[in-house]
């Protein structure tokens, strides 16, 4: 028997992004709601919508708001009724939610790690002096800038297949992207190299799909109960505290990664400077029941090694 999506109607609305990997997303989302009720992909529409954050390509994120960028259209569109949920990747939800909407479930992580792109080189280690480096996430710049301080690390906007256009046509030797996303556009392969976790942390909340709804919609709720996995939201409500302890956005170099273990959790995050000379680094562990307390005192605590001095000029 097919689960009722709500009196007086039949579709349930899916809000995403326009980009290719936005709509990976949500259908993959699409498609685990389908096997746990039971319903066809007629009771689905998936909604396209462009953000803020996918229309400015010619500078920084950091310098036009942050992260908050490629989420404002979807919850417009959540506050007027056009969508009933919204599908995002994790790294880019900031850390305090709009009045009215949660954030409630996460999809099963997939792998966290970086992956480097290049034509010329297996790593980043192998790229010639002085070569550019295109990226737009100042985690990776300022990680990329600790390895090679050598090489010129400029900005680079646009979704996959338009960095990956840029890297054919010689305008950059090398690049990163998610390799969550490359796997989730079957793409894989396309990765020269594999970073590690250990040395270069991923951003919090990579590789995690989460979905935004309307606090007061309890059959939304009911709906996205079952495809909610449990461990991804003890971590990310980890990372999401780490995040927040150190006022996060688009503007902060961070890196934090927590993993879920037998009822154990363990996180590790790092701070670093823009120009990757400055680092640190903070390990904590506990109960997955305290996974969001975990990461709040993670932050604090690597916000008073580093000191105020730390984040002058950058914070």
């Amino acid at each position: 028997m097919q689960t009722v999506i709500r009196k007086g109607q039949s579709v349930l609305k899916i809000g995403t992004r326009a980009s290719p990997l936005a709509m990976a997303q949500a259908h993959e989302a699409r498609d685990r709601l389908m096997a746990a009720h039971g319903l066809g992909a007629e009771s689905f529409e998936i909604v396209p919508i462009t953000t803020t954050g996918d229309a400015i390509q010619d500078r920084p994120l950091s310098e036009a708001g942050g992260k908050g960028l490629f989420t404002k259209e979807l919850e417009d569109a959540l506050y007027d009724g056009r969508i009933d949920i919204a599908v995002h990747s994790s790294k880019d939800m900031p850390t305090l939610l709009p009045p009215g909407l949660v954030l409630s479930t996460f999809l099963p992580r997939e792998d966290v790690r970086d992956s480097f792109i290049s034509l010329s080189a297996p790593s980043i280690m192998d790229l010639p002096q002085g070569v550019k480096f295109g990226s737009s996430s100042l985690r990776r710049q300022a990680l990329i800038r600790r390895m090679r301080p050598d090489i010129d690390v400029v900005m680079f906007r646009g979704n996959v297949q338009s960095r990956l256009r840029k890297l054919e046509e010689g305008i950059v030797s090398g690049t990163m992207l998610a390799l969550a996303g490359l796997r989730r556009l079957k793409m894989e392969h396309i990765a020269t190299d594999i970073m590690p976790v250990d040395s270069f942390p991923p951003a919090p909340g990579q590789g995690a799909i989460s979905i935004e709804h309307r606090g007061n919609d309890a059959e939304v709720a009911r709906m996205l109960a079952p495809i909610h996995d449990e461990a991804t939201g003890q971590a990310l409500a980890c990372e999401r505290a780490f995040l927040a302890a150190l006022d996060g956005s688009c503007r902060t170099p961070i890196g934090g990664h927590a993993v879920v273990e037998n009822g154990m959790l363990r996180f590790r995050g790092l701070i670093i400077t823009p120009d990757g000379t400055l680092w640190h680094e903070i390990g904590a562990e506990g109960r997955v029941e305290d996974a969001a307390a975990i990461g709040a005192k993670a932050g604090a605590d690597v916000r008073e090694k580093a000191g105020t001095q730390f984040f002058e000029g950058w914070f």
